[in-house]
């Protein structure tokens, strides 16, 4: 009998048919909740055939310690950056992954971000909910100008509801999607840099490696307008917090909206949490009940066919 561990909340909190997938291959699947620990990864470690995870703590250590039984992670979504593929490649192990389940509803909840920061929607429902009438005023999107960093297929969704929004649209992607760009009015741009310099509103849709780690900190925050907004649906440590703090706090940015930190879960007295011009949202942003079963079904299958040897199975690393 196999043995699986499935540490994704939202895989087991949401109702789908990929619980019965899983049910059906009579694994022994040990449930926690995740995102785990390298510490507690060690504790488990050295005793599964296949992982079918989060943003698990998958280290070289944890790897290593796990080998030579793990057969295969099956990653739960597309961002790779808690998995070390270096250690994978070296010892041959298969990573999959889940591309082009959850675009549409990161780019909804972007907007949801974004609406909620420009219209003050959180202290005018607070006010309303202690009794109180309190009418802000807040801002237009129409005609602002936007700037996507990272335009895969999260960025191109967001493009397409800029546009519907009548915005100006600007973008950086090392991999520039020329069909989109052709069908779409995007103005190209040759540096991430150049997209902040331009944009009344910045939105993250890139991946965390070492080139983008702190993309935003001191230095680049200061290219930006006065006042601009920044969206990060992304991953936590493209910010540097400080930075952007500091830049809320002088008035650079209007509003820092977010899903992801740097640290997640947070401490409880991070410095976000309860800034005035900040929104965070617990990293929810592909967590429907539309999207959470084609991530969950699709990483399932994965795991099921890699296992079985036939079918299709999306690898992320290629040895």
């Amino acid at each position: 009998m196999k043995r699986i561990l499935l540490s994704t909340t939202s895989y087991q909190d949401t109702p789908g048919d990929h619980h019965a997938l899983l049910e059906s291959q009579g694994f022994d699947v040990v449930r926690e909740r995740g995102p785990l620990t390298e510490e507690r990864m060690l504790e488990l470690a050295g005793d599964l055939d296949g992982a079918l995870c989060g943003d698990d703590a998958f280290t070289r250590d944890v790897i290593e310690k796990m080998l030579p039984r793990l057969k295969v992670i099956s990653k739960y979504g597309i961002g790779l950056d808690k998995i070390d593929l270096d250690a994978c490649n070296e010892h041959k192990l298969p990573v999959l992954f889940t591309p082009g389940v959850n675009h549409t509803t990161v780019a909804e909840h972007a907007f949801c971000l974004l609406l909620a920061g420009v219209r003050n929607l959180i202290p005018s429902v607070d006010s309303t909910r202690e009794g109180g009438w309190k009418r802000l005023t807040g801002n237009e999107l129409w005609t602002k100008s936007i700037g996507i960093v990272g335009l895969g297929r999260i960025g191109q969704e967001v493009a397409k509801r800029a546009l519907g929004f009548e915005m100006e649209v600007h973008g950086f992607d090392i991999y520039w999607p020329d069909a989109f760009a052709k069908e779409h009015p995007v103005t190209r741009h040759e540096s991430a840099l150049d997209v902040l310099k331009v944009a009344d509103v910045v939105t993250l849709h890139t991946n965390l490696n070492e080139d983008t780690h702190h993309l935003i900190n001191s230095d680049s925050l200061a290219t930006m307008k006065d006042g601009a907004w920044l969206i990060n649906t992304s991953r936590g440590e493209l910010v540097d917090t400080d930075a952007v703090v500091a830049a809320l706090d002088s008035g650079k940015l209007a509003g820092y909206v977010t899903d992801v930190l740097d640290e997640e879960p947070p401490r409880a007295d991070h410095p976000l949490l309860k800034h005035p011009k900040a929104i965070v949202t617990p990293h929810i942003g592909s967590r429907t009940y539309e999207s959470v079963p084609r991530q969950a079904m699709r990483a399932t299958t994965n795991l099921v066919n890699f296992f079985a040897g036939e079918g299709e199975v999306l690898q992320a690393n290629k040895f």
